[in-house]
């Protein structure tokens, strides 16, 4: 099956990364399930996509502490993050949320970030590296993608401390409507990158993978939010724009008695030593 390995090493370590937070829902399903996860898995890692975390579009500063305190490491995002104007200065100083690096130079706040962990086997932390990307197709027309990984890597390097154990894991965060252009990332970064995860459709995809030189892939990680409503949002005023084509604002589906809530996205493992993917599984 694909995903899946046999005779794993025993240095491995796991991150989990998780699609698209929608609103309050989101948030309470991530807060209420994330932490067990973390611990019945020995995860080490974790990346979440926070563009919708405030009442589904942007994020603000009390929305990024509940996902840190939840157990959040790294925060990813997209198109959506500029929407929350009183949000733009943490851009600068919260190093640990990204918005998608091939943003035009100038724009605020980084697109990546490494930090370093404790070992689980003991000796030096090992450091962990999370990169934000933005697809052009059917989307606002941005710089290169597939260029701005290859920009990346040499500051990479340089960042990285002496003290580190072993390369980082690098785990891509492509928020991209194509998902051609996902795959097409995908084998591009296929072996220099630990994991591609496509974000912002909200709708998870079943084609999690291992690529030929060692990359985990999956197209969309979905989102975590109401699953009773369409991509999180309020089933009625979507049916509405979609039937009367009125771009009506959208609302965070109400999470009401008996709506159901999940998290998505994936966990997957790595060789200790390689950085390689060992497996990938759908949350």
């Amino acid at each position: 099956m694909q995903g899946e390995t046999f005779g794993a090493p025993s240095r491995v370590l796991r991150a989990v990364m998780l699609g698209d937070v929608v609103g309050d829902p989101g948030m309470e399903a991530l807060e209420r399930l994330l932490p067990p996860l973390v611990k019945e898995r020995s995860v080490d890692f974790v990346v979440a996509n926070g563009e919708n975390a405030a009442s589904g579009f942007g994020l603000t500063l009390p929305h990024l502490q509940r996902l840190f305190a939840a157990g959040v490491d790294v925060v990813s995002s997209g198109n959506h993050i500029w929407e929350k104007r009183e949000f733009l200065p943490v851009l600068d100083t919260e190093k640990r949320v990204l918005r998608p690096m091939n943003y035009a130079p100038g724009s605020p706040g980084n697109g990546w970030v490494t930090l370093e962990k404790p070992s689980p086997w003991g000796g030096p932390p090992v450091t962990w590296a999370a990169l934000n990307l933005q697809g052009r197709e059917y989307m606002t027309p941005l710089d290169c993608p597939f260029r701005a990984f290859d920009a990346f890597g040499e500051a990479l390097q340089a960042s990285v401390p002496e003290s580190s154990q072993g390369n980082p894991v690098i785990l891509v965060d492509f928020h991209a409507e194509s998902s051609r252009e996902k795959e097409a990332l995908a084998y591009y970064l296929d072996g220099r990158a630990s994991v591609v995860a496509g974000t912002h459709t909200h709708v998870q995809t079943t084609d999690e993978r291992l690529l030929p030189k060692g990359t985990a892939y999956i197209t969309d990680l979905g989102m975590c939010g109401a699953l009773d409503g369409v991509i999180g949002m309020d089933t009625k005023i979507c049916l509405d724009r979609a039937r009367n084509q009125v771009l009506y604002r959208m609302e965070v589906a109400a999470a009401t008695e008996g709506c159901r809530t999940a998290i998505q996205g994936i966990i997957v493992e790595f060789d200790g030593d390689t950085r390689k993917a060992l497996s990938v599984k759908r949350i």
